[in-house]
């Protein structure tokens, strides 16, 4: 059981939430609000996506990331910043051919979906290790293994930290593989993700199934989606790692309530304190993770 237990809060994500949470953070100001509320609340990390300003979908443009993180860091927290690095690799067969991209396909190089990571040098910056159904649909998220090599090098130069996203047990095997071939320093970072479609399930047998296989210097952290996001959190400090809440993976406080980011990390931090454990500094969490002091 971990009993000084780090939070990481992803405030908005990716999802297709736009209309589903009428304050779901969107623009650059509201998203770097939501890391503030975060971090007030005991979040020592904050996940960042950005959103297209007129549609609310998912976007990649480093103008967006670049006013988040400088809105961020003009405030003075030390919170830890990490930038979602997974976009770009969205794959949607046209009905008309398969073998051609349609309509929501967004599929770019390894060094591309490094562009804002190159330009903001963030503490962390996600790396997704492996390929993924999504859905029922005909939506699969791709990440060759040599497109991770590429991307995990880049990072290693760069100097930021990489969180190895990892959603089943072949996965991990690909991110240890990454770590055995000296592409990722110690201690390496991993965010154990559970219950989307398709990875491994929101479950105890599930969770201790990944996070046995990981390495044992290893620091990590789990979630859950929708309902599911705090029985996980508690799931994962009795086993051992650290907790991710967040409107990114749940819009509820409880049924038919809708939560700010502030307050899903006040939820977590009252599940820490009641479980006899304590919410973990930005500070503490900085020598943890093997992560700079800002300055």
């Amino acid at each position: 059981m971990n009993r000084d237990v780090m939070i990481t809060c992803a405030v908005t994500g990716s999802g297709d939430s736009i209309g589903k949470h009428p304050d779901l953070p969107v623009t650059p100001k509201q998203i770097a609000q939501a890391c503030f509320d975060a971090a007030a609340a005991g979040a020592a990390m904050v996940h960042i996506h950005v959103r297209n300003l007129e549609n609310g979908k998912a976007s990649r443009d480093p103008k967006l990331f670049r006013e988040v993180v400088e809105l961020v860091r003009a405030k003075g927290t030390d919170v830890i910043i990490n930038l979602t690095a997974g976009m770009g690799g969205d794959f949607v067969p046209s009905a008309e051919n398969p073998a051609i991209g349609g309509p929501g396909t967004d599929i770019v190089g390894a060094m591309e979906r490094l562009a804002h990571v190159e330009q903001l040098l963030p503490d962390v910056c996600s790396l997704d290790c492996g390929t993924l159904n999504f859905g029922m649909g005909n939506e699969v998220y791709i990440n060759t293994s040599a497109c991770l090599a590429a991307m995990a090098k880049r990072v290693q130069e760069l100097g930021v930290k990489p969180e190895l996203e990892v959603f089943d047990l072949g996965q991990i095997r690909l991110a240890r593989h990454l770590i055995d071939q000296g592409l990722i320093d110690a201690p390496p970072l991993f965010q154990v993700c559970l219950g989307l479609a398709w990875s491994a399930g929101a479950d105890t047998n599930s969770m201790m199934a990944m996070t046995n296989a990981l390495p044992p210097d290893a620091n990590w952290f789990s979630f859950g989606p929708g309902t599911m996001q705090m029985p996980m959190a508690a799931q994962a400090m009795i086993l051992g790692g650290n907790v991710r809440v967040g409107l990114e993976d749940n819009l509820y406080l409880k049924k038919g309530v809708l939560a700010s980011n502030g307050q899903l990390v006040e939820k977590a931090a009252h599940i820490i304190d009641q479980l006899g454990g304590r919410v973990m500094s930005t500070k503490d969490a900085r020598i943890k993770l093997g992560l700079k002091p800002r300055s």
